[in-house]
């Protein structure tokens, strides 16, 4: 489960600016850094959604879709541990996303009561989606409210289905994450969305949007690894050049790392993220020190010039 969240918006003059947050512990709250790394990848980069890794902790961060509130500079982001299903959690965060832009208001305490409202709903989510017998209670909670509004045969259908839906809700889940464990996405995206149907039915509205948005991140995969595969080769080709000493190439590895770095978290492959990062820092390390041997050569010729 994730130990944040936080909304914040990247002003063209001032930079990031958080509008509201909500953490477990106040200690893995975001900071000046992350937030300047989001701001240089998500303005610079132009990535929609991005990473920074802090020690045993992920912050992840994702562009929102708020042009109905006329704001384009918008993101929502969870601080979650290294080994959380990353999947999953876009998928919450984007429809929590949905419900901050539909609320959204000018007042701090407004927004941040709406993220813990939302942030303590995921573990109720969660937890219906491992357990039918959590589904079967809120069938039964309806079923007593229908009842009650002398909605009979309503209550006599809901019943009947809770009697076997959730159960079958369950097993397709299973099946869904077992699919996509072994890499089959196309199969995993069409059972998320058969079980999505099956949430339909017992009008289990949150359990509908949360896998219907899975489906589609899932659905994602095929055209992420031909996207790794493409960058893989660019890093491959730039690495081959500089061979040749052409340093000013160092530059161009930061980009596609970038990338690699957040296909490798979607794919939740932990030991190639580290390594890549890893790769990153010596690139940006190398750069800066292909800058330094630039301007001391034109410093030489400028002498050389002189004598």
């Amino acid at each position: 489960m994730p130990v944040g969240i936080y909304l914040y918006e990247i002003d063209e003059s001032f930079g990031p600016n958080v509008l509201a947050e909500y953490y477990l512990d106040q200690k893995n709250s975001v900071n000046k850094e992350i937030l300047k790394d989001f701001e240089e990848k998500h303005i610079q980069k132009e990535f929609s959604d991005t990473i920074f890794w802090n020690e045993d902790l992920r912050y992840y961060s994702a562009k929102m879709d708020a042009k109905s509130v006329e704001r384009d500079n918008l993101f929502l982001g969870f601080v979650l541990k290294q080994d959380e299903d990353l999947v999953s959690l876009k998928s919450i965060l984007e429809n929590i996303a949905a419900k901050v832009v539909k609320d959204f208001s000018q007042d701090k305490n407004a927004l941040e009561a709406l993220l813990r409202k939302e942030f303590d709903s995921i573990f109720t989510l969660m937890e219906k989606l491992k357990e039918p017998s959590m589904v079967k209670e809120t069938i039964n909670d309806k079923t007593k409210k229908m009842l009650d509004d002398g909605k009979l045969t309503e209550a006599r259908e809901l019943i009947d289905l809770g009697e076997q839906i959730p159960e079958k809700l369950s097993e397709e889940i299973r099946l869904a994450e077992q699919q996509l464990i072994e890499g089959f996405y196309k199969k995993a995206k069409k059972s998320f969305l058969k079980a999505a149907e099956l949430a339909e039915t017992i009008q289990e509205g949150d359990i509908v949007s949360f896998l219907t948005s899975k489906a589609e991140q899932v659905g994602k995969f095929p055209e992420l690894i031909k996207e790794r595969e493409t960058n893989v080769k660019e890093i491959e080709d730039r690495v081959e050049a500089l061979q040749n000493n052409k340093l000013h190439l160092y530059h161009e590895l930061i980009k596609p790392l970038d990338t690699l770095i957040n296909i490798a978290n979607s794919f939740e492959e932990h030991e190639k993220t580290s390594t890549l990062i890893e790769f990153l820092k010596d690139s940006k390390r190398a750069d800066e020190l292909a800058k330094e041997l630039f301007n001391l050569d034109k410093k030489f010729k400028e002498i050389l010039h002189e004598l």
